[in-house]
């Protein structure tokens, strides 16, 4: 990972979580520093590595998140951790997102994830706070196991 991403391997972004709070997600590195000639970064597509790909098609740049876990700033199932300012832009929708921990996982990584817009994703990030129990969550791991052998697809 070392060689095609250089270091460090790891990266660490602050996040908004439970109540808001800030915290410091972890994952593998999946893309390179690379600029313009002006020092702005490049866009996404052209800084992903073709091994930074694979972790993120196969979810395995997410494995250093469960350090989060533990720590308590993240469940396994719960709405994805975003940034506090997208979190502090989305005004009433954001203090309903912090109700509930971050996860790793969530209905919309399991029904379409980087196929949905960022409305869709927020509107199932909300029905999930609404309609959480252990059932669903259940149905979200298995989802998610389903996900990383087969891909996204849209879901309902």
């Amino acid at each position: 990972m070392a060689a095609t991403l250089g270091r460090p391997i790891l990266f660490v972004q602050e996040r908004s979580g439970l109540g808001q709070r800030s915290f410091h997600l972890i994952k593998f590195r999946t893309m390179r520093n690379d600029r313009d000639a002006r020092g702005d970064l490049l866009p996404d597509a052209m800084r992903t590595s073709r091994f930074g790909a694979i972790l993120r098609r196969t979810r395995l740049d997410e494995l250093p998140g469960l350090v989060n876990v533990m720590r308590g700033d993240m469940a396994l199932v719960g709405p994805r951790p975003l940034l506090p300012e997208t979190v502090a832009a989305m005004g009433h929708s954001g203090l309903a997102r912090a109700e509930v921990r971050p996860g790793m996982t969530g209905w919309a990584q399991v029904t379409g994830n980087t196929l949905l817009s960022n409305e869709q994703k927020f509107a199932r990030d909300l029905w999930y706070i609404e309609n959480r129990s252990w059932r669903l969550d259940a149905v979200i791991l298995l989802r998610t196991v389903r996900v990383v052998l087969l891909g996204e697809r849209l879901r309902g």
